[in-house]
């Protein structure tokens, strides 16, 4: 797999993309978009930091993020992080100051494509409980995930969101400490500072016999991270952070923990180069997309 950064890519959604690892295939499942206004989503940027985020602007002057999840298939059995914003789009005038159009709709329709339709997933898992990860969840009172056995989250995120979720899959929850695991070779990690109790996910492919290539783990980063630009500036204040301070920390330790040799990241938000590998560059971090 080599380093590709087209700039054109940084513009626009992720369509459905794989990667694959012995027998472990990780897909993004694309559901919609949603537009970041830079001087809103980054608060207190100057002149300067606001002109270096050109090349991930818009024609209309927004960043664009892509809205979906990653769909895991490993020995029979599926994962599925996060669940996109679901059947609707609010316009601009809809949303909030900081965003541009917000739309889903399309997640269902990729699971099938990639031959696992919603049906058959059995776990879903969040990184955390804002609407644009949960929408699909939302939908029909939870119908679309009757098949999953279990519906996995930190105990933080549970205790204070957990509410938002439809009745019919309470019952289904199964919170997870740092460090435990939520499916076969896939942990959680408690990234908090986005909200409280976000989480991130790690997948182990210690057993994948992927070949040459060297990767023996891939990140989940969920919402630590919402535009490549951030890996070099891990230090700007995101609007939507509930713990500033925490969540720069969090940042910063997980992007020298992404930059560690083996280790490949999926961060679902970052417009068309969702899959990538973090590395360092000019004394901090530098994003190189896959795929």
């Amino acid at each position: 797999m080599s380093a590709v950064l087209p700039l054109e890519r940084l513009t626009r959604p992720s369509p459905l993309r794989s990667l694959t690892f012995g027998d472990w295939r990780l897909t993004h499942v694309p559901d919609g978009m949603v537009q970041l206004r830079p001087d809103g989503w980054f608060t207190g940027l100057g002149p300067d930091d606001l002109a270096s985020l050109a090349p991930y602007q818009d024609p209309d002057g927004f960043l664009v993020a892509s809205v979906g999840g990653l769909l895991i298939e490993h020995q029979g059995r599926s994962l599925l992080i996060d669940a996109g914003f679901g059947p609707r789009r609010l316009e601009a005038t809809q949303t909030h100051p900081a965003l541009g159009v917000l739309a889903g709709g399309e997640l269902a329709e990729h699971l099938q494509t990639a031959g696992v339709p919603a049906e058959a997933v059995d776990t879903v898992a969040f990184t955390h409980l804002h609407d644009d990860h949960i929408g699909w969840a939302l939908a029909g009172g939870g119908a679309l995930f009757e098949g999953a056995t279990s519906l996995v989250l930190s105990a933080t995120e549970w205790r204070e969101r957990g509410s938002l979720l439809p009745p019919r899959l309470a019952g289904r929850v199964r919170t997870v400490a740092d460090g435990g695991e939520v499916f076969p070779g896939v942990t959680l990690r408690e990234w908090p500072g986005h909200t409280g109790g976000h989480a991130g996910y790690v997948v182990d492919l210690a057993d994948a016999q992927s070949g040459d290539d060297g990767v023996r783990r891939v990140l989940v980063l969920g919402d630590v991270l919402h535009s490549p630009a951030q890996a070099a500036h891990p230090e700007w204040p995101v609007f939507f952070d509930s713990g500033g301070g925490q969540a720069v920390a969090t940042r910063r330790a997980v992007l020298e923990e992404a930059a560690r040799p083996g280790t490949v990241c999926y961060a679902g938000h970052f417009a068309d180069v969702v899959f990538g590998r973090v590395t360092v560059a000019d004394g901090g971090h530098r994003w190189e997309a896959l795929g």
